[in-house]
């Protein structure tokens, strides 16, 4: 089958390039050079993630992160686990609300073994998937609900936060663990089903970085890929945008077995791909972004109110992203406490702006987590994947630190004014069980309160 070829200029990144192909099945591949070490990293992802499930079937796109490990039509059982760290190689994958992706490294020698295995399980999954294979991962994923959610202290933080966030409906309302009842309910069929929609080569970025001969690795994707059925039937994802703010605080109080008291909020932020997200990370930079930021001087340094602060962008190309902020209280504080501060320190950097010293330190910041990204041949083949599902562009992943560095200070302090709001965010606090000998009744009561509060905001 005849590859397009298209050539691509080389970014201003240090000398970083990639090329983008397109196979006629619709695959498309990004190869990127780089002969530093004898290595080659493969990612493919999948442009399926939770946002693409419907109500009653969450959870599809996180068990196929499993299932397809699980044998495909001529690799058995754990059969690809074995042969990759056979030779040396390391792998795995994961789900987020906008994607799946699978990755590889390995020692240049091997590069071929790991792409026919993402060929095969690409095209002949479906030839080993059966009701054994699907009730055994079935029990992974649900045992590992209980061990990452339920069954941890603030497991089902990122849960309930984003559930406030995102309405009822809403395609990121539900994360990608799905639910239990979800789980059980899902048939083989439904497996099926979603496999030929969502895992087709026309649906799908694979990309190689590191010690390659692009010529001879574009003849194996050729070989191994090419022959693989494109799939025409893929719905559109529902719609994720919303209003720009929240236009109320949603609130709701966890009365669980926690060693601390916390205090956790989600503001909507501006979606990913955009300056006004740039300027929104470099906001949360300065405000929570490590032990020199504006919240951990304030919470843990000064007020030792805290044990812990932080404040990170969790970015979203469909839906509006959100700044989460995270802290736990120090001994027997009260959130109240912990909440008065946070919110005077978001106003005072509302009304002032960030400083030229703090916009320096959280630019470089970023520049250097960006550096940490493409400095390994695995970290540059994801970012390389997301830029080109996401964005279309995967050569955007590596002029990205230079669209940070262009925002002002200006543009960070009218993100923390328009979005960092009590009235923009969904706040979520974990009170300890009550000892016998205490006096319960304010936590109750508190409780009831977020529930109430939960009930009007729906």
């Amino acid at each position: 089958m005849p590859m397009g070829h298209t050539a691509t200029a080389e970014a201003g990144s240090g000398g970083l390039t990639a090329t983008e192909h397109r196979l006629a099945n619709g695959l498309r591949v990004v190869l990127s050079e780089d002969h530093l070490t004898p290595v080659a990293a493969v990612c493919l992802w999948y442009d399926v993630g939770s946002r693409h499930e419907v109500k009653g079937r969450t959870g599809l796109a996180h068990l196929f992160e499993h299932l397809m490990f699980q044998g495909s039509g001529q690799v058995k059982g754990n059969g690809h686990f074995e042969l990759v760290q056979g030779a040396g190689g390391s792998l795995n994958g994961t789900t987020s609300f906008e994607r799946t992706n699978y990755f590889e490294t390995m020692p240049t020698h091997q590069l071929e073994l790991a792409l026919w295995l993402e060929a095969d399980r690409m095209g002949s999954l479906l030839a080993a998937l059966d009701e054994e294979s699907m009730e055994n991962q079935r029990d992974v994923v649900k045992n590992e609900r209980r061990q990452r959610y339920d069954n941890v202290p603030y497991g089902t933080a990122f849960e309930k936060l984003t559930a406030l966030a995102y309405p009822e409906g809403h395609p990121y309302h539900h994360t990608p663990i799905g639910s239990m009842a979800d789980l059980d309910a899902a048939t083989l069929e439904d497996a099926r089903a979603f496999f030929r929609t969502y895992y087709a080569p026309n649906n799908a970025v694979l990309s190689v970085v590191g010690d390659i001969d692009p010529e001879q690795t574009l003849a194996w994707i050729e070989k191994y890929f090419g022959s693989i059925a494109a799939h025409d039937g893929k719905p559109t994802p529902r719609d994720g945008s919303l209003p720009d703010t929240m236009g109320g605080e949603l609130r709701e109080v966890v009365v669980e077995e926690v060693p601390a008291r916390a205090l956790m909020c989600a503001y909507r932020l501006p979606e990913d791909g955009t300056r006004a997200s740039d300027a929104a990370d470099l906001a949360l930079t300065i405000l929570g972004g490590g032990e020199s930021s504006l919240l951990y001087n304030r919470l843990v340094r000064r007020d030792r109110t805290a044990v812990a602060a932080g404040f990170g962008l969790l970015r979203l190309a469909g839906a509006p992203s959100l700044g989460w902020l995270d802290v736990k209280t120090s001994g027997d504080v009260e959130v109240p406490v912990i909440e008065a501060a946070i919110d005077e320190e978001l106003a005072r950097f509302a009304a002032e702006g960030p400083t030229a010293e703090e916009m320096e330190r959280a630019q470089a910041q970023l520049e250097r987590e960006w550096l940490d990204r493409l400095g390994t041949v695995a970290g540059r083949a994801d970012e390389l994947c997301r830029y080109a599902v996401l964005f279309g562009d995967p050569q955007l992943a590596l002029t990205a630190v230079e669209r940070v560095l262009d925002v002002t200070a200006e543009e960070v302090q009218e993100a923390a004014k328009a979005r960092l709001r009590p009235d923009n965010r969904a706040v979520l606090v974990y009170e300890p069980i009550a000892d016998e000998d205490d006096d319960d009744a304010d936590v109750e009561a508190a409780a009831a309160a977020g529930d109430e509060n939960e009930e009007a905001a729906k």
